[in-house]
This record gives structure tokens, C-alpha cells and sequence, in this order.
């Protein structure tokens, strides 16, 4: 727009010059024309002004040039009108012709010109529309945004004012929380003091009853002599024509009565032996007194035969799937008779299931643990049940009892293993605190504390002889007579569980390595057999792995959720069980009947396996 202003300019200077010069020569003719001209020209400014007011500044270039070319065009009529009323030489008129042929081309390229600037400001003009119309949109969005950021500014100031009450209700609960944690150690403390002592008042009473009990058993063993002293002394005479024996009186005289009825009547002199019924009502009493204060009953200490597996059967399938506790399950535990199953998690309860058709049937519910359940173990009769807790202790029910009938307590940290001995009313326990306790459940006491140098994952027992894992990767053998370390077998890891051979020759040992180990307890050496397979990880420190019934197969979790079975004779995996846990896999148990084989999650998951 600036070069063609100035070309502009430039045209109406050569115009105004040729207009000066030209003056001279028409100068009558201009004053002939003078009036109309100027008529013409008020007329036309007039009206450009009265149009420059109503368009301003957006056409006043238009507006220029097209005066420059109005006044150009009077100026070639003015000249052309005189060249016709005056005609002058030759020269004069070719010059005026090529002036106005000129004058044509400037008309035409400033008409040109025009029509460009009109376009041009018609492209102005809708551009301006559109940013008329944008910066309207944008105001209003301004104005939106204005809004939105008081209401903004009203809710953090709302949120900001919510923050302090919720940051003072935070500081009275933290001030709370201190002085409930303050009162929780004291508690504690109190706690272990009354533990202490209750312990020790426990051992007291456990010492008295055993001195009573002593003296009661020597008063009524002397009691018992005294009587067959006299039994002994008695005489008792038989008459032939009577089958059964009748008291005499030891009297001399009735001596000599009787030798004088002749030598047809016989005399029989026996002593009151231990066939005397008085003599057994007295053993009798002598034995049920001394169990008066014993956990234990006559029923439950009578042997029930226990079956022997011949052949164990490798599981193909899942025959039942379901959750049986509302946390993760940590120990599975098969009774002797294999009807009947035991589980214990995380929930902090133990559930029995028998085992009917190939399905799991819940049967009762045993509570009484305040913290999870890490083990389960069946006495050889099926009667009673034993299990370790994370509450520092173990607890011993009758399986048709809901409540504990003993607990043990006296571990500074979680119980991880308890079993039976082979001792009767013995059981053993270990423990995160780095012991390992005999306890005598007729005095429902601690009677033996081994110190050992590591934690203590898992232990089995077998005769004279206790065997436990650690997680300083050793395997501890002790003999329960002399309660001493008598061997230490090395491992390729941290153990996290132990399982003896039903003939107690193999020891199987799970490790943190993803290996398992067979030892032959026979030869009591360093050799072993480790069985790995592709796939099978170890998923926590307490993965616990068992040994077929008849000693023939070995059967894991891993943490990919399937079941491992190898087999013994081969070394190599006999078979994979997969795609029914969605969790690491804590524990399988192997029925001692050798038909079943149950696994258990972390996920809350149990699975009964079959081989049909």
C-alpha cells in the first residue's frame, strides 16, 4: 500500500507539472471552463467527503487516488477541448496525444491499482470480521475463565480452610496414637513381666505337682507292698468237691483242725498274687490317680493301627478346587486314617475337611490362636491336633474341641514347627527365637531348652533323635537322650522345611536354592540327592515339600502356582499340576493312603489332586 501511495504521488506530481506547463498554452480555454469545472469538482468532493466520513481511514488511499485520477482526467479534457477550439501547430498536437495516450496508460494502472486495493481491502475487512469475532469469543472466554478462577479460588480457600481442621484433627490423633503407643509398650512390658511370671508360677506349680505326685506314688507303691506282704502271708484252702477257693484263717488251731479231717481233704496254700481283684482295683486306682492331673485320657493314649501305603499314585487332576479360609493358608496336614484334612492360615483358626468321593466337606472350625497358624501336625491316633502360631506359641486341641486343651507358651518370637516326639505325651517345638523346646504335655510344661545358633525353619522327629532346619543353611541332628548336637548336614541353602520318610530313612529338605534334597539317614554322611525341575522356584522362606507314603515321589509348590512331583528312583519331574492356583504355593500334604495330594495358596486357595 506504501508503493503504490508514493507512485501515486509521483503520478499527480507529473500531472500537476504537465498541468503548470500546459497552463500556459490553455490558459484561455481553462478560464472558458473554469466554472463548470469547479461545479464538477465541489460537486465530486462533496461527495467524497460525505464518504470518507462514513468509511474513516479504511479508504482514504481509494479515496486519493481516485481524486489523482478525476483531476488527471479534467486535466486531459481541458487540454483536448482547447486543442480543439485552438488548434496549434503539428508538434503541439503529437505532444498532447502522446501526454494523453499516456495519461490512458496512468488511468488504466491506477484503476488497476484500485481494483486491487478494493480486494485487498475486502480481504482486510473479513480478516478483521474474524478477529473482531475471535477477540469477542476470546473475551467471553476471559470472562469465563475469570469466573472459573474465583470459583477456584473460593474452593481452595474452602479446601485450605478443610486442610486445617483435618491437619488439627490429624495432630490430636497423632498425639493420641503416641500416647496409645506409649501405653502399648508399657502394656507389653507389663505383658512379658506377667508372662514371666506366670511361667515361672507355672514351673513352681508343675515342680509341686511333681513332688506331690512323687510322694503320692512312693505312699501308694508302699501301700501297695504292705498288701502284698499280706497277701502273701494269707493262706487260702481249696476244698476237692468245691471248684472255687475259700479264705481260711492262718490260726494255728485252724491249721491243726484241718490236718486232722484226714487225708481225704486236700490243702491248698497259694499267695495273693497280682490275680487277687483287690490287688487290681488298687493298680487300678494307683494308675487312674496318677493321671488325674495329666492332659491326656486312656483312650487317647491306646494305639489305633495305622495303614500302610504300598504304592503311592500320582495325582493327573484337580478333583476339588475351593477357598477355604478368608486369608492365605500356610500348612496342610493329612490325619493317619487320610479322611480327614487340616488346614491353617493366616485368619488365625484351623479347619478340618474330610475327604469324601473326591471332594473336601468342612467339618469344624478350631480357634483359639491370636495370630496366624504356621504348622499342623496329627498324633499317630488322629485324636489331637498340634499347631504352631505366630503368637509365640503352640496349641494342642482334641479334634473334636473348638477350644484349645493345652497351649505352650515360653518362645520370645514366632513358633515355625511343632511334632510329636516318639516319645509319648511329648512334644517338640522350634522356633524364630533360635531355640528349641521339649515340652511334657502330663505336666503341660517346658522340660528341656536347646540354644541353637540360627533361626529355626522346620523339624521332624524320629526315634531317639530330633532333626531340624535353619536358614543358616544347616541341618541339625539331635539325640533327645542327652539333648546334644550330634551331627550337622550342610545345605545348598536357607531350609524352609523338613519331611521324614514314613520308615524314617529318607530326610527331605526344601531350600532357598529351588532344590530339594534326599538324605538317606541310614549312612548319616554328607551324600545327597538334589532334584530341580525347569520352572520351580521356592516362593517363600516356609515352602514346605513332602515325601510320598511309600517313599517313592517327591511333591513341591512353586511360586508359579503349579505342583511338582519327582520321582526318587529316576531323579527326574514325573509330572507337572498346573493352572489352579493364581498364587505361590505354601505347603502340600500327601495322604497316607498314597490317593491324595493337597496343595495350598497364599491366595486363600486349596486343591484336592487325584489320579482319577
Amino acid at each position: 500500500m506504501a508503493a503504490v501511495t508514493v507512485s501515486s504521488r509521483r503520478v499527480m506530481t507529473d500531472s500537476a507539472g504537465a498541468s503548470e506547463r500546459s497552463g500556459r498554452v490553455s490558459a484561455p480555454c481553462a478560464r472558458v471552463q473554469a466554472p463548470g469545472a469547479t461545479c464538477w469538482k465541489r460537486d465530486i468532493v462533496r461527495q467524497l467527503k460525505h464518504r470518507d466520513l462514513r468509511q474513516h481511514v479504511m479508504f482514504q488511499d481509494l479515496i486519493r487516488f481516485y481524486t489523482q485520477l478525476l483531476e488527471k482526467t479534467s486535466l486531459a479534457k481541458g487540454i483536448l477541448s482547447c486543442s480543439v477550439r485552438r488548434p496549434s501547430s503539428d508538434s503541439s498536437i503529437s505532444s498532447l496525444l502522446h501526454r494523453n495516450n499516456q495519461l490512458k496508460k496512468t488511468t488504466g494502472e491506477l484503476a488497476y491499482q484500485v481494483v486491487e486495493l478494493q480486494q485487498q481491502i475486502k480481504i482486510k475487512e473479513c480478516v478483521l470480521e474474524e478477529q473482531h469475532a475471535r477477540l469477542s469469543e476470546e473475551k467471553r472466554r476471559l470472562a469465563g475463565a475469570f469466573d472459573a478462577r474465583r470459583e477456584l479460588q473460593g474452593q481452595v480457600e474452602q479446601v485450605q480452610e478443610e486442610n486445617m481442621a483435618l491437619k488439627m484433627e490429624y495432630d490430636a490423633l497423632l498425639e493420641r496414637q503416641r500416647g496409645a503407643e506409649t501405653r502399648l509398650r508399657e502394656e507389653k512390658v507389663r505383658g512379658g513381666h506377667l508372662l514371666e511370671d506366670m511361667i515361672h508360677l507355672k514351673q513352681q506349680a508343675a515342680a509341686r505337682m511333681n513332688s506331690r505326685n512323687e510322694r503320692r506314688s512312693r505312699a501308694r507303691e508302699a501301700n501297695l507292698q504292705k498288701q502284698l506282704q499280706t497277701a502273701a502271708r494269707s493262706k487260702v484252702t481249696v476244698d476237692s468237691s468245691s471248684s472255687a477257693p475259700t479264705s481260711r484263717s492262718t490260726s494255728p488251731k485252724n491249721e491243726n483242725h484241718h490236718e486232722s479231717t484226714g487225708r481225704g481233704h486236700t490243702r491248698l496254700f497259694r499267695s495273693a498274687s497280682v490275680t487277687s481283684p483287690r490287688i487290681f482295683t488298687s493298680i487300678k486306682e494307683l494308675f487312674e490317680k496318677r493321671r488325674g492331673h495329666s492332659v491326656c485320657s486312656l483312650e487317647e493314649d491306646l494305639m489305633c493301627p495305622v495303614g500302610i501305603c504300598l504304592s503311592a499314585r500320582v495325582p493327573v487332576r484337580a478333583r476339588h478346587v475351593l477357598e477355604a479360609h478368608e486369608q492365605g493358608i500356610n500348612a496342610v496336614r493329612f490325619s493317619s486314617s487320610s479322611d480327614l484334612l487340616a488346614t491353617g492360615g493366616t485368619d488365625r483358626v484351623i479347619k478340618l475337611w474330610e475327604v469324601r468321593a473326591g471332594s473336601l466337606t468342612h467339618r469344624a472350625t478350631l480357634e483359639g490362636s491370636t495370630e496366624g497358624i504356621t504348622c499342623i501336625e496329627f498324633n499317630p491316633t488322629g485324636q489331637r491336633i498340634l499347631a504352631a502360631s505366630y503368637d509365640k506359641s503352640a496349641l494342642l486341641w482334641q479334634r473334636d474341641e473348638s477350644v484349645p486343651k493345652l497351649t505352650l507358651t515360653g518362645h520370645s518370637r514366632k513358633v515355625t514347627a511343632a511334632r510329636f516326639s516318639s516319645v509319648p505325651h511329648q512334644v517338640v517345638t522350634g522356633s524364630a527365637d533360635r531355640t528349641i523346646r521339649l515340652w511334657d504335655l502330663h505336666r503341660a510344661a517346658c522340660v528341656q531348652v536347646v540354644e541353637v545358633a540360627s533361626y529355626c525353619s522346620d523339624l521332624v522327629c524320629s526315634e531317639n533323635s530330633i532333626i531340624s532346619g535353619h536358614y543358616d543353611s544347616k541341618i541339625r541332628v539331635w539325640d533327645t537322650r542327652t539333648v546334644g548336637c550330634v551331627q550337622e548336614l550342610p545345605a545348598q541353602g536357607k531350609v524352609t522345611s523338613l519331611d521324614i520318610s514314613s520308615d524314617q530313612r529318607q530326610l527331605l529338605s526344601c531350600c532357598r536354592d529351588d532344590c530339594l534334597q534326599l538324605v538317606d539317614l541310614r549312612r548319616w554322611s554328607n551324600d545327597r540327592v538334589c532334584f530341580r525341575a525347569e520352572g520351580f522356584k521356592c516362593g517363600s522362606d516356609s515352602t514346605k515339600a513332602v515325601i510320598s507314603p511309600d517313599g517313592c515321589f517327591l511333591a513341591a509348590g512353586s511360586a508359579d502356582g503349579a505342583v511338582y512331583i519327582w520321582n526318587v528312583s529316576t531323579g527326574n519331574l514325573e509330572t507337572r499340576l498346573p493352572d489352579k492356583h493364581s498364587s505361590s504355593i505354601s505347603a502340600v500334604s500327601w495322604s497316607l493312603s498314597g490317593e491324595h495330594v493337597v496343595s495350598v495358596d497364599k491366595s486363600r486357595m486349596a486343591v484336592l489332586w487325584s489320579d482319577i
